[in-house]
């Protein structure tokens, strides 16, 4: 069997929960414009039947490589 490498993978729900940061509602936003927002490429959203799933270490890395592109604010 290979050895997969261990990925946290969170319903919207509890990726609130565990980021106070993100309300609900701005999460909602960010993932229904996922096709053209980066972060369908990403590879940090999986759907699993109707579901959508967060891997939470490449929805990070995406916010992370939007601030790079974005600049820093003063």
């Amino acid at each position: 069997m290979k050895d997969i490498p261990e990925t946290t993978l969170l319903s919207a729900a509890k990726f609130c929960e565990r980021h106070p940061a993100f309300c609900m509602a701005g999460l909602r936003h960010i993932l229904f414009h996922r096709a053209t927002n980066g972060l369908a490429e990403s590879g940090a959203v999986l759907m699993c039947g109707r579901k959508l799933l967060i891997n939470e270490q490449r929805f990070l890395g995406w916010l992370d490589a939007r601030n790079d592109i974005r600049g820093e604010v003063a």
